[in-house]
């Protein structure tokens, strides 16, 4: 009896202290978690503005950006660093998992994130800017040159392009480093000489604010800790995330198409299917569905390549390709302007999206099939093209001298007749009747010259 009524309260105990647990939990904001996976672009800028707009609406007490990326586009990672910055909840930027890295772009995100952790065997730096699509020139000046590191090209050797851009970047991320009180000289050194720092390292130089294994002992680790989110104490929070809900944001329909009509390959894959599918528009009209879909894959990736580090030469390598292309179906040039097109657009294909951006690169063996199906489609027109020259007339004009008709309605030297189930305009020497059968003798534009068919077949006749 005695050993019931003990289990009783010590059921009724638990059952209290997780009831209390439950509520405290409720009571907690949550903490959201948006990954960065990849290259950065426009699709992730948007992503993670859209998921820092819902935390702030959603009272989130932390946002933590996982980030796993060999870097992107500048203007994308500005968008977040200025999504970051103005963001009334703080934010964690977390390189996880283990041998993940935030490279290049991930650097800077890192230094403007409230809080920069890293899990172990992960590393960060190369934070050296590289100019894409075609090099700028100066007045004067040679074309910019792309120094691997400032070791191997020093700052007084650099052309002034491609100085002023590093010195941007040195001051952007040495500014980010003094707001955050994290390592401006280091940061500094990965811009100027592309340097990088593991985990460890990145901790004892205070580039980072801890090493966490993984989320759950991370939001261990800033149980209790009070961050700034502005010069004054009022406006500093302190994180309670030890019992806090954890949700993770997923990117929206918005987001994922984005992601998908800027990936490099696809956008290309879409150009050739927006100019293939004008082309048989144009060739067959009354079509239709060719035209419409052509129109639509061209819009998209033409939206796509706009958001892309595109280099212009490639590009009008591509659109010269595609018009020699479309010359071969029209001009009998025998596969020459084909051979000329394939050339161009497997040379444009390759420059198309610059290869020293992280992340944006075509693969070749996507470049060969695109070529191999421009060359295919070159051969068919070139052999369509040669057989039909071979083939005897059947339609047209010259066709018709010879053939016979019957006259509709005839008066002052000419009129109208039903040539080959069609009306034409007529022309005679002598007078016709209608319902009078004519042969055709010669034709001045679109006006038939004819003849009576009897006289006609009289006149060969003495002709032979």
């Amino acid at each position: 009896m005695k050993r019931g009524v003990w289990l009783f309260c010590a059921l009724a105990l638990l059952a209290a202290l997780a009831g209390a647990r439950a509520s405290a939990s409720a009571n907690v904001p949550p903490v959201f978690v948006v990954r960065i996976d990849g290259a950065i672009g426009p699709a992730s800028a948007e992503y993670v503005t859209r998921s820092l707009e819902q935390a702030a609406r959603e009272h989130a007490q932390l946002v933590v950006l996982r980030l796993d990326t060999p870097g992107g586009l500048d203007t994308a990672m500005r968008s977040i660093i200025k999504a970051i910055l103005a963001s009334p909840t703080p934010v964690a930027a977390y390189v996880s998992p283990q041998g993940a890295r935030a490279a290049s772009a991930g650097t800077y995100i890192l230094y403007a994130a409230h809080i920069a952790a890293m899990a172990p065997a992960t590393n960060l730096g190369a934070a050296t800017p590289i100019a894409v699509g075609l090099p700028l020139l100066g007045a004067g000046a040679e074309p910019a040159r792309r120094p691997a590191s400032a070791a191997s090209a020093p700052e007084a050797s650099l052309d002034t392009p491609t100085a002023k851009r590093i010195n941007d970047a040195a001051a952007y991320i040495r500014s980010l480093a003094q707001l955050r009180g994290r390592d401006a000289a280091w940061a500094e050194q990965a811009v100027r000489e592309s340097v990088s720092l593991a985990a460890n390292d990145a901790l004892s130089r205070r580039v980072i604010d801890l090493i966490a294994v993984d989320l759950n002992d991370l939001l261990r680790q800033l149980d209790g800790r009070v961050l700034a989110l502005g010069n004054s104490r009022a406006d500093s929070v302190t994180l309670a995330t030890a019992q806090a809900a954890v949700v993770t944001l997923e990117p929206d329909w918005r987001s994922r198409l984005l992601a998908v009509v800027s990936e490099p390959g696809l956008a290309l894959i879409l150009l050739m299917i927006g100019v293939y599918g004008l082309l048989f528009e144009f060739m067959n009209p009354g079509f239709v569905a060719p035209g419409v879909i052509g129109g639509v894959c061209l819009l998209l990736a033409l939206w796509g390549l706009q958001m892309l580090p595109v280099n212009y030469a490639g590009l009008g390598l591509i659109l010269l390709g595609i018009g020699f292309f479309v010359a071969e179906a029209f001009v009998p040039s025998y596969g020459a302007l084909g051979m000329g097109g394939i050339a161009a657009f497997g040379f444009g294909a390759v420059l198309l999206i610059d290869s020293d951006s992280p992340g944006f690169g075509i693969l070749l063996a996507l470049v060969g099939a695109l070529t191999v199906v421009s060359a295919a489609f070159v051969i068919g027109v070139a052999s369509m093209a040669a057989k039909a020259r071979r083939r005897p007339v059947v339609s047209g004009l010259p066709h018709m001298i010879g053939g016979s008709g019957e006259v509709i309605e005839f008066g002052g030297g000419e009129g109208w007749a039903f040539v080959g189930g069609e009306r034409w305009h007529v022309r005679a020497a002598q007078l016709l009747r209608p319902g009078q059968p004519v042969r055709i003798t010669g034709a001045h534009g679109l006006t038939l010259e004819v003849s009576p068919a009897a006289e006609s077949a009289t006149t060969q006749g003495v002709s032979r």
